[in-house]
């Protein structure tokens, strides 16, 4: 059940994002400024809290992505990521074809992300079926 769940949850937030990418390539100049309005808010307090979540410890360590046995030294990947996409800009990679499809995908098929393969962040186990 919670491999559906995570699934569902998945799902969600990619339809999510796909359709404030849409909008705001697609809206005109008075439905952006509402879209903007309502989601930039919420946008920006969902990366203050992941941030929060990976903020170095008193080592200098990710609590969030560091294991038991192996300690992940900040800037982490989280923080790593932020920092290309808020504030590098026009420096951060452009979105691929490859990266879009992964939104895509029907639940079962496998998508190995590098999060997904150490499992610090996945909700589910990648090379586990899904069942409904």
């Amino acid at each position: 059940m919670d491999q559906v769940l995570g699934q569902v949850l998945r799902n969600a937030v990619w339809e999510r994002l796909d359709m404030l990418s849409d909008l705001a390539t697609r809206a005109d100049a008075q439905s952006l400024v509402s879209v903007a309005r309502s989601e930039l808010p919420r946008l920006t307090e969902g990366w203050r809290a992941m941030l929060l979540a990976h903020e170095p410890d008193e080592r200098g360590d990710c609590p969030t992505c560091s294991t038991r046995w192996h300690r992940c030294k900040a800037p982490c990947s989280v923080w790593q990521v932020a920092h290309e996409h808020l504030v590098a800009g026009g420096l951060a990679p452009q979105q691929t074809a490859a990266s879009q499809d992964r939104r895509r995908r029907v639940p079962g098929q496998s998508r190995v992300s590098p999060a997904e393969t150490t499992g610090r962040h996945a909700l589910i186990n990648p090379r586990r079926p899904i069942t409904a």
